[in-house]
Parts: C-alpha cells; structure tokens; sequence
C-alpha cells in the first residue's frame, strides 16, 4: 500500500505510509516510512508517490530530469504527489519501485485514489520538470546523440512517458511547467489543489 490509510488515531493523527523500497511483485518490498505526521509539510522524493486525502502540502525538491505529477480529486479533496526518475519500467530488468517510473508511479497513484473514493473522471493532472540539465557542445539536438550521451534526453522522454500514461488512464493535462534547462521545486496544497511551481531562475507561480 503505498498512500495514507483511511482512517486517523485520534490520539496519534494521521499515518503516513511513503513508498520506496522494491516495487510491486518483489518479495521484500519496503515502506520508506510508517509514522505519525504533525508537520504539514511531506517531503516526496525521487522515486517515491505520495496519496492522501488529509490537507497536508506535499513537495518535490530540485526536479531536474525528473518529472512531478500531481493528481487532484477536486470533489473529495483526494490527492497525490509522484517524484518520477525514469520513463519506462518495462526497458528495466530490475524495476525498483513503482514511484521511480512514470507507467507505474501514476497508475498506482490512481488506484490509490480510487480507494480512498475518487472517481477517475474527476481526477485531473499537473506536471513539472523534465529538464535538460547538461548540454554537449555542438549538439543542436540532444535526442539525436548516440550511444553514451543518450542520458542527456531523459527530461523529454519523462515528459513523453508522464503524458502517455495519462492520457492511457484518460487523466487529464490540465496544466505543465516542463523542459528549460533549469531545476523546480513543486508543492501541491491538498485542501485546495493549488500547485506551486519555484526555480531560483523564474520564481515562483501557481500552474
């Protein structure tokens, strides 16, 4: 189970379960983290996802190539936060987590929010990052570098992947702040839905 369970100990507030550890299917998968939270803030890191349906701010600190998806039931005030790394768990032999991969970080992301009461018709997206961090001199185009340099593409391939996973889960795109060549930090209020886009280059703005 990789999101917030339904229901609070009133004596020890909410519970939060963060995923990180192997991936579904692996036979000593791990919970980065089981504890109660006061603060209102949640760190979600690279290869993690985060589900909630309490009012917490969720955050992804210094997106680089890495892509943050954030998933909002506006209705129920569902809510999820994904800190992809990669494009593509099937290219993988050894898959890791399921918040590493775009394919698997959202689709585990909606069954979440399915679970805790959301209807996928009323679940929409906003997606940050996927930057070209390094460049090779005389490369007009990084996709098109062969063999070792194919790393410098990730950012565009993440933000291929992120939107072909939605659009399978028929997710809408309501909102993107993606590519440049500049790291973000994202933050998503869940009892609004408002998401919060900084980089030391632009500022901040809500996307």
């Amino acid at each position: 189970m990789y999101a917030e369970p339904d229901h609070m100990d009133p004596e020890r507030g909410p519970s939060v379960l963060l995923n990180g550890g192997n991936g579904p299917g692996d036979d000593q998968e791990k919970l980065r983290s089981e504890r109660p939270v006061s603060l209102e803030v949640v760190n979600v890191g690279v290869a993690e996802y985060f589900v909630t349906h309490n009012p917490h701010i969720l955050a992804s600190y210094g997106l680089g190539s890495c892509v943050g998806v954030a998933l909002y039931d506006d209705k129920r005030k569902i809510g999820g936060l994904a800190h992809i790394m990669l494009p593509d768990s099937k290219s993988m032999t050894k898959k890791g987590s399921a918040g590493k991969f775009a394919d698997t970080a959202i689709s585990a992301m909606v069954e979440e929010m399915e679970r805790l009461g959301s209807k996928r018709w009323d679940i929409k997206a906003r997606i940050a990052g996927g930057a070209c961090m390094f460049t090779i001199p005389g490369a007009i185009n990084p996709r098109n570098v062969p063999g070792p340099c194919l790393g410098m593409q990730i950012g565009e391939r993440n933000i291929e992947a992120a939107k072909a996973a939605l659009e399978e889960l028929k997710i809408q795109l309501v909102s993107e702040d993606t590519g440049g060549s500049y790291g973000r930090t994202m933050r998503f209020d869940i009892s609004n839905g408002k998401v919060t886009i900084s980089s030391i280059k632009h500022g901040a703005k809500e996307l």
